[in-house]
């Protein structure tokens, strides 16, 4: 599945929906489901927060495939401004916009609910994060 949508803060619960909807049929766990849904959110949420500075033109891409592990892989990403630091900001509590109410825990929401997490930037360049989770660890399969 391949998605596009505008850099648009209600498009975040879209993306959730639509990798839900994705997954579904493979009858993943609530829990599963639960995480996924939830670490989709941060990283959509991180790019309309981030990648554009209010510009509700840009695109964000969202990508979901299941390979056959049962592995669910989700590429978000977009061609904003990039992280300057990518180790930075995927440190617990910082956040580029103190001023803000942000928590600065959305890199590491996404890396405790799924089970690998790569982020690849670049300023200028615009981000790419991908995230894997294999189904089924909850029946030991």
């Amino acid at each position: 599945m391949k998605l596009e949508f505008l850099n648009r803060s209600e498009n975040e619960s879209f993306a959730r929906v639509a990798v839900s909807a994705f997954i579904t049929p493979l009858d993943p766990t609530v829990e599963e489901l639960t995480e996924i849904k939830t670490a989709v959110s941060e990283a959509v949420s991180n790019a309309v927060i981030h990648a554009y500075k209010e510009d509700e033109k840009g695109l964000i891409q969202l990508e979901c495939k299941v390979d056959s592990e049962r592995r669910v892989i989700i590429i978000v990403s977009d061609h904003g401004v990039g992280i300057e630091d990518v180790s930075k900001a995927r440190e617990p509590l910082y956040t580029s916009k103190p001023n803000e109410e942000r928590s600065g825990m959305g890199f590491t929401v996404m890396e405790s609910f799924m089970d690998k997490l790569e982020v690849v930037s670049g300023t200028d360049e615009g981000t790419r994060v991908t995230m894997l989770k294999k189904l089924d660890k909850a029946y030991g399969i």
